[in-house]
């Protein structure tokens, strides 16, 4: 009888990282080939989404801190993922979540975070994210002794989290070569964490956020600055160029992904995907060479419930 000598265990919080360089040989086939276009696939992460890199480093930056003690519950607004991303960690570690979000959400991941055990409060789906963060502040001023007030909007252990692990991947992954960072604002975490980071290796790096063109949108995720309650960690100043997405342009990415990468992304990913592409053609029209990264934040899995894919039939 042979003896296992060895065991390769990995626990939850070891998976979270080091996610894969996607390439897209078809959807960007009219780029020159000095034009490269690529996106991290940050479903790959075991919560499924990028938001498992800021929560953990906010659940262990406050426990190094003394700011998570036993017994006390950590409580966030969210619109979904990065609750998972708590409640995945939280019932890996014990620790009590409760968590704040909009009405709205997919049942996806209403059912997701359910099945964790989480203590879910459903918020008012005309106020969206804002409603949800509204209805957190006036909890913990009641009861502050009682919870950890994760504050993903404000906490900078959000972006310091993309600054020591994505921008540091994304250098990497390109051999240094990256010359622009393209992201879609929510917390804004991703931006101003990748962004800092690849500015420490290159400034010239030019870093370029996405949000959605107007306030009444369909990107799920994304915050429209301009009119939404701007997060602490945001620098307004910080990325070279600010653009728009539609949602329609959005909503058509989706379905060219699936169906000429066989990508099922999420819909923050589509719009990420749309800026990014006109990014890259814009680099190509003036004739000069560029490597443009993306992130896609999560795939379709937590969405498909929803729109573009309501109505979908055989």
């Amino acid at each position: 009888m042979t003896m296992m000598t060895s065991v390769n265990a990995h626990t939850i919080e070891t998976l979270i990282g080091n996610t894969p360089l996607l390439s897209f040989p078809r959807a960007a086939a009219h780029l020159p080939p000095n034009v490269r276009l690529y996106a991290k696939a940050e479903w790959a992460n075991p919560g499924g989404s990028v938001k498992d890199r800021a929560a953990l480093n906010i659940i262990r930056t406050a426990e190094r801190e003394g700011k998570l003690k036993p017994g006390m519950t950590l409580v966030d607004s969210t619109s979904g993922n990065t609750g998972i991303a708590y409640a995945m960690l939280g019932a890996a570690r014990g620790i009590r979540v409760k968590l704040f979000l909009p009405a709205n959400a997919s049942k996806e991941r209403v059912a997701i975070l359910r099945s964790y055990g989480v203590d879910l409060v459903l918020t008012d789906p005309l106020e969206g994210s804002d409603g949800a963060i509204r209805a957190v502040r006036e909890l913990v001023a009641r009861e502050p002794d009682r919870y950890f007030y994760a504050d993903q909007y404000n906490n900078p252990a959000n972006w310091q989290a993309h600054y020591e692990t994505t921008g540091r991947e994304i250098w990497e992954q390109t051999e240094g070569t990256v010359t622009h960072f393209v992201a879609g604002l929510g917390t804004s975490g991703t931006l101003m964490g990748t962004g800092r980071r690849l500015k420490d290796y290159n400034p010239a790096i030019r870093v370029i956020s996405l949000q959605p063109d107007s306030p009444f949108h369909g990107v799920e995720g994304w915050k429209h600055m301009p009119t939404a309650i701007q997060p602490g960690i945001y620098d307004v100043g910080f990325a070279d160029e600010n653009r728009g997405v539609r949602t329609e342009d959005t909503y058509a990415m989706i379905n060219c992904l699936a169906a000429e990468e066989g990508l099922l992304v999420g819909i923050s990913a589509a719009a990420a995907f749309v800026g990014s592409l006109r990014v890259a053609e814009e680099i190509a029209e003036r004739g000069e060479a560029g490597v443009v990264v993306t992130l896609f934040p999560d795939d379709a899995s937590k969405y498909l419930s929803h729109a573009p894919w309501l109505g979908v039939t055989n």
